[in-house]
C-alpha cells in the first residue's frame, strides 16, 4: 500500500497523463460532421452512393455567345449548390488556362486563379465535399496540375484513394471525408498518375459517362458512352446538356434550359435520372448541366430526390436577362459574329452585314 503522502502525487500524475487523452477523445467525438453537403442524412452515405449536381464547363461564364455554358460565376455556382465543377484545361504557352475548344476562341483565365476561388469557398464551407473534373485537352502530365494545386493549397484538402480505381461502393462516406479534412476529389479524364500524384484520380477507371453532345432533346439516355472499367460497378455521370447545331457546330441551347433542367417532363433532367434508375438500377452520381439555375433550382430538387432527402427549396441565382431571352433574340451565330466584331475593332462602320457575314464564315472555318 502506498504511503498516504504519496497518494496525492500519484493522483496528480495520473490526472496529467489521462486528461490529454480524454480531451483528444472528446475532440474526436465533438468534431465529427453532423451535416454533410447540407444534410445530416448524407454523412453516413458513401461518396459513391450520393448524387451531385455538376456545372458543365463551369469556367465558361457569359451570355449571348457560342462558348458559354454558364452565366453565373464559380462562387455563385458553389453557393447555390453545385458540387461538381467540370473544366477544360489547355496548355497556353506553358501556363494551364481554362479554354473552350481553343484559347483563341474563349479563354476563361488561368487554372490557378480559378482554383484560388475554389480554395476560398472550401475554406468558408467546412462541411462540404466537392468534386473537380478536369478535361486534360493537351495531355498535360499530372505533375503540371500538381504544381498549381500546391500553389493554392488545394493539395492539402485533396483526397487520395487507397487504390487507383474503386467501385462505387468502395468510396469513403461524406462524413469521413469531412472529418479528415480531405474534402476535394479531383478526376482527370487522362494523364492521371497516382504513383506520383495520388490525389489526381483517373476518371474513366472510376466513372463512366453517357453521350456528351446531345442535339436532340428526346435522345437523353443511360447508355455507357465512355469508360475504361466495369460500368456495372463504377460511379457514373449523365451529360444532360442540350446542344443546337449552328453551321454544323454544336452550341449551347439556353432557350431550352428550363425544359432540360426541369424535375419532370419530356427531355427533363428528372426524366433522365428516372430512366437511369430503371435501366441501371441506381441513380447517377453526377448530373452535368448547362445554365444550372434555369428552372429555379429544379436540378437540385432532382438530386435531393435521388439522394432520398427533402428538397430545401433554397433560392438560387436568377438567369441573366440576355441569356433568358436568347431564344427570341438574334441567333447565336449572329451574336457570336457581333462579338468578334466588337473584339476586333470599335469602328462602327464595321457593323455592316457584309463584314459580319465575312467574319462569321472565317471564324467558323477555323472551328
Amino acid at each position: 500500500m502506498l504511503p498516504s503522502l504519496a497518494r496525492p502525487a500519484l493522483v496528480a500524475i495520473t490526472s496529467l497523463l489521462v486528461s490529454p487523452l480524454l480531451s483528444g477523445v472528446s475532440a474526436l467525438v465533438t468534431n465529427r460532421a453532423t451535416t454533410c453537403n447540407g444534410y445530416s442524412e448524407l454523412c453516413e452515405k458513401s461518396y459513391g452512393g450520393v448524387t451531385f449536381v455538376g456545372a458543365h464547363n463551369s469556367y465558361a461564364v457569359g451570355v449571348d455567345g457560342l462558348f458559354f455554358n454558364q452565366d453565373q460565376d464559380v462562387t455563385t455556382q458553389l453557393n447555390d449548390g453545385i458540387r461538381l465543377l467540370q473544366m477544360q484545361a489547355h496548355n497556353k504557352t506553358g501556363v494551364i488556362n481554362l479554354c473552350h475548344s481553343s484559347c483563341d476562341l474563349f479563354d476563361g483565365g488561368t487554372l490557378e486563379d480559378y482554383l484560388k476561388k475554389v480554395k476560398g469557398w472550401l475554406d468558408s464551407n467546412p462541411n462540404e465535399v466537392l468534386t473537380l473534373l478536369i478535361v486534360n485537352i493537351n495531355n498535360l502530365p499530372a505533375s503540371a496540375f500538381d504544381a498549381v494545386f500546391k500553389s493554392v493549397g488545394l493539395d492539402q484538402v485533396s483526397y487520395s484513394p487507397e487504390q487507383a480505381s474503386l467501385p462505387a461502393s468502395g468510396w469513403p462516406t461524406l462524413g469521413s471525408l469531412i472529418d479528415s479534412g480531405k474534402r476535394l476529389l479531383t478526376f482527370l479524364d487522362n494523364g492521371a498518375d497516382t504513383s506520383s500524384v495520388p490525389y489526381l484520380i483517373d476518371e474513366f477507371t472510376n466513372i463512366w459517362e453517357t453521350e456528351f453532345s446531345v442535339t436532340d432533346i428526346s435522345r437523353f439516355d443511360c447508355s455507357v458512352n465512355r469508360t475504361k472499367g466495369d460500368a456495372s460497378t463504377q460511379m457514373f455521370m449523365i451529360n444532360h446538356s442540350l446542344n443546337k447545331l449552328i453551321f454544323n457546330q454544336p452550341a449551347p441551347a439556353p432557350e431550352l434550359a428550363n425544359v432540360t433542367n426541369a424535375a419532370s417532363g419530356a427531355g427533363s433532367l428528372g426524366a433522365h435520372v428516372d430512366a437511369c434508375r430503371s435501366s441501371v438500377s441506381r441513380a447517377p452520381n453526377f448530373l452535368l448541366v448547362d445554365f444550372y439555375e434555369f428552372g429555379g433550382g429544379s436540378v437540385f430538387q432532382v438530386a435531393a430526390d435521388a439522394n432520398g432527402v427533402p428538397y430545401n427549396n433554397k433560392a438560387v441565382a436568377t438567369p441573366l436577362p440576355t441569356t433568358t431571352a436568347s431564344g427570341s433574340s438574334p441567333s447565336s451565330a449572329s451574336n457570336f459574329a457581333r462579338s468578334v466584331v466588337l473584339m476586333s475593332t470599335s469602328d462602327s462602320r464595321l457593323s455592316s452585314v457584309a463584314v459580319l457575314c465575312g467574319l462569321l464564315i472565317g471564324v467558323l472555318a477555323v472551328l
